[in-house]
């Protein structure tokens, strides 16, 4: 009977054969290991996993399709001892509690778990591991927050969620041409000095922000000579994976989202709420809110809700870049299009934005943020929207950049840390 016994080893470290689990699981281990060498630039975010790593609670990366959580994974396998790689993509009918009690009990102190919304229940097993193996780490990735979500009891105080964004311009510049920048801080915004002398460090990366802008902003696209074809396809796998699946949507309220998403795609910014859709899809407002919200969780949509307390609570619905252009072309698109960068690059840092709402007719300014009111446009944009805001501290961001007084260049928000 020994003699049908397997003898490969985890990396953890033990010499007993693998009795109750798959043996290929060490092979792709070691596999997931040797890619995560090959990868020699790492994300911004590293560290901050790195650094979450000593607590006790279990990290969970989240963040769009294709912006590099299973490289990060990978990666973090290849720098550190005694940690095992399982894709549940691939292993799913794993008992996962099981499972990671063997690799404890074979030294394995550091479980990556990529692709964690494939595993059913997965939230209920987490729990149980944090509660029964204490000495046992886990870093999982889920390109879903909806299934985040739904497993947010399960997970309450034990999961610690770190956002894998897309590239920053910054880091785009860094990776796709070896270009390294220190980070411009949003204070220094406001400070005209600051931002020339920073300007003229920085003033030749713009001829690489219109190709960003044209999806070279995440790590599976920035080398592509045409990246929309990519999201076209990403775009598919969440429509008929991630809704129909996940969050249970049926194929009518799919065909549903399809079309909420062509006609935000073929609209101008403005006034795009849910009333808005609802008025012009005939999808009842209750379910454009839902859809929205699913696909804010899946990292197309961006909702920025109104500054101010007599307004109606409806939220400004953009693209995450660069799904825009999937709908349209980016000449045709580009006034939207500078409007998704700005607002993704700022709420992925965490700042608070608020888009500005005025009376019907009334021009006001996109934006404010943590107090600075900001517009965003062309070289040519003028100050009619800032009527009205003479106390507050007030910002013109263009693409072609400009630096004066008020006008900033709008790659400086993809410069930001």
């Amino acid at each position: 009977m020994a003699g049908n016994q397997s003898n490969a080893k985890p990396e953890g470290g033990s010499n007993q054969p693998l009795l109750r689990w798959k043996p290929e699981l060490a092979h792709m281990s070691q596999l997931a290991k040797e890619e995560g060498a090959a990868y020699h630039k790492r994300r911004f975010v590293h560290s901050k996993i790195m650094m979450h790593l000593e607590g006790r609670i279990f990290i969970a990366l989240i963040g769009p399709r294709g912006a590099g959580k299973s490289v990060l994974l990978k990666q973090i396998h290849n720098s550190s001892q005694n940690s095992f790689y399982i894709s549940l993509d691939s292993y799913g009918g794993l008992d996962l509690f099981e499972t990671a009690k063997e690799l404890l009990e074979r030294n394995v102190r550091l479980l990556l778990l990529d692709e964690i919304h494939a595993y059913p229940n997965y939230g209920g097993q987490l729990k149980k591991i944090y509660d029964f193996l204490p000495d046992l780490r886990i870093i999982f990735t889920s390109s879903s927050a909806i299934s985040l979500h739904d497993s947010s009891y399960d997970l309450s105080r034990r999961v610690r969620l770190v956002r894998v964004a897309p590239f920053s311009f910054r880091e785009f510049l860094w990776f796709a041409h070896s270009q390294e920048f220190a980070p411009l801080r949003w204070k220094d915004m406001t400070n005209r000095s600051r931002c020339r002398e920073y300007y003229g460090k920085t003033i030749h990366a713009e001829s690489y922000f219109k190709k960003y802008l044209c999806g070279a902003n995440y790590p599976f696209s920035a080398a592509e000579p045409d990246p929309i074809p990519l999201f076209r396809n990403t775009l598919e796998t969440i429509l008929t994976k991630d809704l129909l699946f996940f969050a249970r949507l049926s194929l009518q309220e799919v065909q549903d989202v399809r079309r909420m998403l062509e006609f935000i795609g073929r609209s101008h910014s403005e006034g795009i709420s849910y009333s808005s859709i609802s008025q012009n899809t005939g999808i009842s407002k209750y379910k454009v809110q839902k859809y929205a919200d699913l696909l804010e969780k899946s990292f197309v949509l961006r909702c920025v809700m109104p500054k101010g307390t007599n307004v109606t609570k409806e939220p400004k619905i953009l693209f995450a870049p660069p799904y825009r252009l999937l709908y349209r072309q980016y000449d045709d698109c580009i006034g939207a299009l500078r409007e998704d960068f700005f607002v993704e690059a700022v709420s992925s840092l965490g700042m608070g934005i608020d888009y500005l709402k005025g009376r019907m007719g009334e021009k006001t300014p996109d934006y404010i943020v943590d107090g600075l009111v900001c517009e965003i446009g062309g070289q040519g944009k003028g100050f009619s929207q800032f009527k009205g805001f003479s106390g507050k501290k007030k910002i013109i961001f263009t693409q072609p950049g400009t630096l004066d007084d008020t006008r900033r260049p709008l790659f400086f928000a993809g410069m930001l840390e």
